[in-house]
């Protein structure tokens, strides 16, 4: 009786280890998160597109000319791939 009590005892203590280690995690993600959002999409980004959209344009045309300059394949991939997503959408549309 006295074996059952001890691990009893040690499951309760480890189930709140547990959701003291899952309260920080959470904590932490939400953190990070917090973060991530200053760096991604933020309003600066699209007031500096709206002002510059002629000059980020103009790099991503030299970006691509460079591509199939230099790594033609990959440009293959990433046309193959956005008619891969292109099929799986219409299907999903289609099974709706």
């Amino acid at each position: 009786m006295s074996n059952s009590n001890s691990n009893e005892d040690f499951l309760k203590i480890e189930n709140d280890n547990l959701k003291i280690h899952n309260k920080f995690l959470e904590e932490k993600i939400l953190e990070l998160e917090n973060k991530l959002k200053s760096y991604t999409n933020n309003t600066s980004h699209k007031k500096y597109y709206n002002k510059n959209s002629d000059i980020v344009k103009e790099r991503s045309k030299e970006y691509m000319k460079k591509i199939k300059e230099t790594n033609p394949e990959k440009i293959k991939e990433w046309r193959h791939q956005a008619y891969l997503n292109r099929k799986a959408k219409l299907n999903l549309n289609n099974n709706i």
